[in-house]
């Protein structure tokens, strides 16, 4: 069985695997509840070949439209892929074989798979005789797939759930709305565009039916000068005891909609919705990454059960002295109990502050 040699940081591979990594991130918001994934096929001198991007679900893998666009010449030569090629047979065939068959002699892997029907792809290619380089821009591959790769690992040790993103706007003194009520608009026309460009990466979007009632939102994803993304996320409203409205802009034709009641889910010990079997229903109906756009309230209940996993909000240089707080009931009665957050990234968007944490222990 040969032997891989290391990747040097700087080399053809190491470049290979950041551009396969950057390709990757095209399929974000259309692959679940399959994996975002870029691959990078070199020839022997260190010249790409070919390359390619997990699509949407169902579709080619990202190795396979590769060796699609290299043909001939992906004999001989390195594939360099974020994540370990497939080993099964599901709507497409095994990666693995794809690779074997073409010629491919050498397999660069950034992120070993953790989904237990597809994982092996590396043992196999090896024992082809297929060289095999596992951990290149390892932490920079998984944060591009970060949300699949939480939920997958959580389902495989009996925890199914999609990786949430709680979204805020607030001032700077930690208000989502005016002593009157207002609250449009907190945020600027930047963060607001911003905002789309998160949700067209979602699988789902999440609120409460107070924002329904309140607000009356369309929650789609919109592009360019406002127009529809071509694939929309769906629209979960969590109302207990269907309240929305039948004429509320989120019943329209515009993208799928679940009003998500106790009936429906089931409840928990307050008779309200229970948001972990929430959370298992749209797990089960393909959603890996989920983003929770809901009030105070019900941003609150999700942080009581634990089951936020990234935050993102957006700080606007204003400043309003009274009204709503930006979150309010997360079963918090001490500072010793305060959810202590790491901050991943701050940026500037427009005047106002982009702020990505996690909660840290989880």
């Amino acid at each position: 069985m040969a032997m891989a040699s290391p990747v040097d940081a700087g080399s053809a591979e190491d470049r290979a695997m950041l551009r396969a990594i950057a390709l990757a991130g095209r399929g974000l918001g259309t692959t679940s509840p399959n994996p975002v994934v870029g691959c990078v096929l070199l020839d022997p001198s260190g010249a790409t070949v070919g390359e390619g991007f997990h699509a949407y679900a169902g579709g080619p893998h990202a190795e396979v439209r590769a060796l699609a666009e290299a043909g001939e010449r992906a004999r001989g030569a390195t594939a360099v892929v974020t994540l370990e090629p497939c080993n099964h047979t599901g709507r497409t065939g095994p990666c693995s074989a794809a690779l074997i068959a073409a010629g491919v002699v050498r397999v660069v892997v950034a992120v070993a798979d953790p989904n237990p029907v597809a994982r092996g792809g590396a043992e196999a290619l090896r024992y082809a005789g297929v060289q095999v380089e596992m951990g290149i821009r390892e932490g920079e591959a998984q944060a591009g797939n970060v949300a699949w790769l939480t939920a997958t690992r959580r389902a495989a040790a009996g925890d199914p759930r999609p990786y949430l993103v709680w979204k805020f706007a607030a001032t700077l003194d930690g208000r989502s709305g005016a002593a009157d009520g207002t609250s449009q608009w907190i945020s600027s026309p930047d963060a607001r565009a911003d905002v789309q460009a998160l949700r067209a990466g979602v699988d789902a979007i999440v609120v409460g039916v107070g924002t329904v009632l309140a607000d009356d939102p369309h929650l789609t994803a919109r592009v360019g000068a406002g127009a529809l993304a071509a694939r929309q996320p769906l629209r979960v409203i969590v109302d207990s005891s269907g309240r929305t409205p039948a004429g509320a802009r989120v019943r329209d034709s515009a993208a799928r909609t679940w009003v998500a009641t106790a009936a429906d889910v089931g409840s928990g010990v307050d008779g309200r919705v229970d948001l972990r079997r929430l959370n298992l229903e749209l797990f089960d109906r393909g959603c890996r990454r989920v983003l929770l756009e809901g009030g105070p309230t019900i941003a609150g209940a999700f942080l009581r059960e634990g089951l936020v996993d990234e935050v993102v909000g957006y700080v606007a240089p204003k400043l309003l002295g009274g009204g709503p707080a930006a979150l309010i009931e997360a079963g918090i009665g001490t500072i010793a109990d305060a959810i202590d957050l790491e901050i991943t990234d701050v940026r500037r968007v427009g005047p106002d502050l982009r702020i990505t944490a996690l909660p840290k222990g989880r």
